[in-house]
């Protein structure tokens, strides 16, 4: 046996093994009841042996490996909350964008069909009152957008979203591992 094998392996450890099972069910070379097995066996894990078994079968991750038709994910993440080689995340500024004014033009369409509505109900060309919805929202946002681009918001619009990405992956991990205790033990109290 290694010197290495026998050695405790840290929380760290078993995350990374835990990241990378994680994404090797992403990309289907695991499947779901591989990928528990494995996954509680990294989460109970003592030494690096117990580890390295874990991760033989699969192949190192590398960017170059993967099919066109994956997007590339890191730390669990989609491709597009995945920074790039200098730090900045691609396509930011096109969500950030759409985040931006995509409730403005939900609500410009909404309030012009009212007005056409009226229009074939009435039999006649109303006054066309959407302009007052569409025209000061419209300009606020115009300005926002420009005051947003020059300081650079969409990047930071875009790494908060990785943020809340991962700690919703982390609740949901969390849940299912507490989910998994407790059915080993039983119903929770007060379920039977």
């Amino acid at each position: 046996m290694d010197r290495r094998d026998g050695m405790r392996a840290a929380d760290a450890d078993r995350e990374a093994v835990a990241e990378r099972l994680r994404n090797a069910l992403s990309e289907g070379r695991l499947d779901l009841a591989e990928f528990d097995e494995r996954l509680q066996l990294a989460y109970a894990a003592k030494t690096y042996g117990d580890l390295d078994g874990l991760l033989d079968d699969l192949p190192p991750v590398t960017a170059a490996g993967r099919s066109q038709l994956v997007p590339i994910v890191a730390d669990g993440l989609p491709a597009e909350l995945t920074p790039g080689p200098d730090g900045r995340y691609p396509g930011a500024t096109r969500r950030w964008l759409v985040n931006e004014w995509d409730g403005y033009g939900t609500a410009v369409g909404i309030t012009i069909a009212i007005w056409a509505v009226t229009c074939v109900m009435s039999q006649d060309l109303l006054y066309f009152w959407p302009g007052w919805v569409a025209g000061p929202w419209g300009a606020v946002l115009l300005v926002t957008t420009v005051l947003g681009l020059m300081k650079g918001e969409p990047q930071q619009w875009a790494a908060k979203q990785a943020r809340r990405h991962l700690a919703k992956q982390e609740k949901a991990e969390r849940k299912r591992l507490e989910h998994e205790s407790g059915g080993a033990d039983g119903p929770a109290p007060g379920q039977g």
